[in-house]
């Protein structure tokens, strides 16, 4: 779409509002909202704020920044529509009044890593799975349904907001593919179609403000906490992934026993050699780190398999005639990350190895889960960081990671979650009370 298209649009739809999406440096979608009548202008100069005010951007002498949305992410909001009156979203890039993209907006990361792959040759496709829970409130983690994995349930609350949720993400041209009850009680999940990787993160964001709008209607809570509740399965978000030439998926070899070209095995490569690396990125909250333990299908340990889940990359088995389908199956992220830099990472973090021509290390064919310690470290099998803190030690002296996201974000990044990390370790917790005031 493009800048005519968006005013016929919002003139025959009587288009009254257009709210304009960006996000901050953690991930939280931020917006402000213009008539239809400053429309034009926004298109061809953006919109001017204050970008000292927003998490990771600038500082208060340096504060002047311009949203400038994408005409081709126009869409409509159902939620906020009516008959007579239509609300409208765009998302924006970040940009200085210079007009020089703006290095500390996620979408210009992703962009640029996007044109890294592009003079490579490379098209980036993801589809993520992202799982969520519904409880009764955003106090305590009350569960509305006590559903497990793909159970088929009379139709209750959770299954009409998942419906609904769906029926906005098509009204907004976001394709889903299939949606199903998770694992834990009042888990859920709704996979998105795979597209092109902007126009996913930008997907991604839709459906988690989509999700929550739905449970708020309905007089409940969704989030996509990675761990909200102890002792049951926590929320990830899988990436499927791949590269493609043209109309040719770079990851499929038809003579390859697993069917993966030279490409697909650096990539892979290149992700397990930077996972340590880019765990911050993908896994950004202290709470991320209470979902990557073993025995609840988080997969924390470096390695790659076939259809063994205990892996951090899963490669789904051939089907024939499905060569566009090969791809690669990354386990290790959660749905509370920020995508544009999570997808930035991951995508750069594999360019890296098709770049460098690492070698892939043969798949793990057991349950690495059951392996001791010992038979992990006889076959070269590492461990993701523990906790946040480990996280940002691997993060802060990487140069690769620096690079990939920019020093602004980069810098900001590791200073945010230390503070994180330095508030959250004075806390004192309701497991320590229990456990240590009647006997201390």
């Amino acid at each position: 779409m493009d800048k005519k298209e968006v005013l016929k649009i919002v003139k025959e739809k009587n288009i009254k509002f257009i709210r304009i999406w960006f996000t901050d440096v953690l991930g939280v979608l931020k917006n402000f909202a213009i008539t239809s009548d400053e429309l034009e202008n926004a298109l061809d100069e953006g919109m001017g704020f204050d970008g000292s005010s927003i998490e990771g951007f600038t500082r208060i002498q340096e504060s002047d920044m311009i949203a400038k949305p994408d005409p081709d992410t126009f869409q409509i909001l159902p939620w906020r529509s009516s008959q007579e009156v239509g609300v409208a979203r765009m998302v924006a890039d970040v940009i200085n009044p210079s007009g020089e993209p703006f290095d500390g907006d996620p979408r210009y990361v992703l962009k640029r890593i996007l044109s890294k792959a592009g003079s490579m040759g490379y098209t980036f496709y993801v589809g993520p799975e992202l799982e969520y829970f519904y409880f009764k409130t955003d106090k305590n983690p009350d569960i509305i349904d006590n559903g497990g994995y793909f159970d088929v349930t009379p139709l209750d609350m959770a299954e009409d907001l998942r419906r609904q949720s769906i029926f906005y993400l098509q009204q907004m041209n976001v394709p889903v593919e299939y949606s199903h009850h998770e694992v834990a009680p009042s888990q859920h999940e709704i996979d998105l179609r795979y597209s092109e990787a902007l126009s996913m993160a930008d997907n991604v964001m839709t459906y988690k403000l989509i999700v929550k709008e739905v449970a708020r209607q309905r007089g409940v809570y969704a989030t996509f906490m990675p761990k909200p509740i102890f002792g049951i399965n926590g929320s990830g978000m899988h990436v499927h992934q791949s590269l493609f030439k043209g109309n040719s998926n770079a990851f499929f070899n038809k003579s390859d026993k697993f069917h993966l070209s030279d490409v697909a095995k650096h990539y892979i490569a290149g992700i397990l050699k930077y996972a340590k690396e880019i765990v911050l990125v993908t896994n950004q909250w202290i709470n991320s780190y209470k979902r990557l333990i073993p025995g609840y299908e988080a997969p924390v340990y470096i390695c790659w398999a076939q259809r063994n889940r205990s892996a951090l990359i899963r490669v789904p088995e051939y089907k024939p005639g499905k060569e566009k389908a090969t791809r690669i199956e990354l386990r290790f992220p959660d749905p509370a990350c920020n995508p544009y830099l999570a997808f930035a990472v991951m995508l750069a973090a594999g360019l890296k190895g098709v770049e460098e021509k690492l070698k892939l290390a043969e798949p793990a064919g057991n349950n690495i889960y059951q392996m001791s310690e010992e038979e992990r470290h006889s076959l070269g099998i590492d461990s993701l960081p523990g906790d946040l803190h480990e996280a940002i030690e691997y993060a802060e002296k990487s140069k690769f990671l620096k690079e990939t996201l920019g020093e602004h974000v980069f810098e900001f990044f590791i200073r945010n979650k230390k503070a994180e990390w330095d508030e959250y370790k004075a806390q004192v917790s309701e497991y320590e009370v229990k456990r240590y005031l009647p006997l201390l």
